[in-house]
């Protein structure tokens, strides 16, 4: 398989710095942006200012308003939230030629169907080959081409090794697995800790609380890895482990920034709240852990912090008088 040519569908940060990190592996990059201004803007200036100020775009990306072109590439990388993926995979679906890869770029988990993104590509549109990419990585980071490891997944093994092979270059480092699921869960649940992690600071619980946070959030995602019978090294790594500790720990994360605005006494349905995956991840990571009876105590909390059923405080004292037990 050639993958020389790269379409990336959202011309948001991110996007703006995959395509950067791609077109520095020597691929040309057709980037999409769903605003012609936008579109215009940036074939004008070379940059995407309004998204990833200070960068500028790589010669060998192309800014575009026509979706075809977006298309008409050896491989597809969907760059919107989670909750927006379906809408646009419905939009792109008649474009796509059989067997052309469509990688999700998304963490978290459809709201309204409990549906994660390698499904929602398949069952919108089934001539494609899903695969996601995940991993510990900030836009602005990225975009500057800074050193960052990521992984990408793909039910095939021959396909993610492609994948991983083509869109690498030296400071943006892809690790392939076929461990498509593990890095779903990985990159769903970390956005709800790292909600967690930005209460704990906001409240002022200092730094001991943030690590028994990060730890304990850890032991919930590895126990709903296990019921899907992923694998531990998944879990354990960049996807998983990587990224949790990311995001639970920088205020560059939307999710912590989220976190730390509702622990010092900001509305939990703030003007953050919809840039925060994790907000809308939640709910379902908590109904998914209830149908399979895999206790999340911290999601739990996180999602009726959310919803107004308890406020900080409250959450905080029944996670601390949960009972005493081993550490598993």
């Amino acid at each position: 398989m050639t993958l020389q040519r790269i379409g990336i569908v959202g011309a948001g940060a991110w996007g703006t710095a995959l395509a950067n990190a791609i077109a520095n592996a020597g691929r040309s990059v057709v980037l999409y942006a769903r605003d012609p201004a936008v579109a215009e803007e940036m074939r004008a200036s070379r940059t995407n200012a309004a998204r990833l100020p200070g960068v500028a775009l790589h010669p060998e990306v192309a800014p575009t308003h026509a979706l075809n072109d977006a298309a008409e590439t050896d491989a597809i990388l969907l760059v919107m939230p989670t909750q927006s993926l379906r809408e646009a995979a419905i939009t792109l679906a008649p474009a796509i030629r059989r067997a052309l890869p469509v990688v999700a770029c998304a963490k978290g988990i459809e709201r309204k169907t409990g549906k994660f993104v390698t499904e929602i590509i398949s069952e919108t549109i089934p001539l494609a080959s899903p695969a996601i990419l995940s991993g510990p990585s900030f836009a602005a980071d990225v975009g500057r081409g800074l050193p960052t490891a990521v992984t990408i997944a793909a039910a095939d093994e021959t396909l993610a090794a492609q994948l991983a092979e083509a869109l690498s270059s030296p400071a943006f480092r892809l690790y392939h697995s076929t461990d498509v699921r593990g890095v779903e869960i990985g990159g769903a649940a970390k956005n709800v800790l790292a909600i967690a992690a930005g209460i704990v600071i906001g409240r002022g619980l200092g730094a001991s609380a943030q690590a028994a946070l990060v730890t304990r959030g850890f032991a919930e995602l590895a126990r709903l890895g296990r019921a899907y019978d992923v694998k531990p090294e998944t879990l354990m790594g960049l996807s998983g482990l990587g990224d949790l500790v990311l995001t639970c720990s920088s205020p560059q994360s939307r999710n912590y920034a989220f976190g730390f605005a509702i622990g010092r006494g900001q509305h939990a349905s703030g003007h953050q709240a919809p840039l925060a995956e994790g907000s809308f991840t939640a709910p379902v990571l908590a109904d998914i852990a209830a149908q399979k009876n895999v206790e999340m105590p911290i999601v739990t909390a996180v999602q009726a912090i959310l919803a107004g059923r308890l406020n900080v405080d409250a959450a905080i004292s029944e996670l601390l008088s949960r009972p005493i037990k081993s550490e598993m």
